[in-house]
């Protein structure tokens, strides 16, 4: 039980720091050419497969409580706002997340060895839920973005 909590305890602390790690880590990388080809991942295409993960409760989670203030980019505030603009946020917070879940992930492995299996796997709870949970939403809500964008192009192309 104990190394249950300390990995749970353990694991929302790294996962919060993975965030800063995330976001330094992201912007060099956003300067390399392997940043187009990680703009778009896509892990889950099936909405089915979404919503058996759990997808819809950690989307009402993220817009109805705390999480809510964290990233304010990630808004659409009027319906002339900018879709591009809130992809390539979007994209940026993805990717951050991912590197999140990467770094805490190998904390974990090491943690899973020199502290024990539990302590390793408790530290992934969290981990899955502030990291991967919100790279896969993203991933969600850039797929519903691009829907739009080629509706709406296609729309304006075929006006005179």
């Amino acid at each position: 039980m104990k190394h249950l909590l300390l990995g749970l305890t353990f694991g929302i602390s790294l996962s919060f720091i993975s965030w800063m790690v995330g976001m330094i880590l992201n912007s060099i990388l956003m300067k390399t050419a392997y940043y187009d080809k990680l703009s778009n991942l896509n892990f889950i295409s099936h909405k089915t497969f979404n919503k058996k993960m759990g997808m819809k409760l950690f989307k009402w989670m993220v817009k109805n409580t705390f999480f809510k203030f964290f990233n304010q980019k990630l808004k659409v505030e009027k319906p002339n706002d900018d879709l591009t603009v809130l992809r390539n946020e979007m994209t940026f917070s993805e990717i951050s997340h991912l590197i999140g879940f990467v770094f805490v992930s190998i904390f974990a492995v090491y943690k899973s060895f020199s502290v024990g299996i539990l302590f390793g796997l408790s530290m992934m709870i969290p981990n899955i839920v502030l990291n991967l949970y919100p790279t896969l939403l993203q991933q969600e809500n850039k797929r519903r973005i691009d829907s739009i964008l080629i509706r709406k192009n296609g729309s304006q192309e075929r006006q005179p």
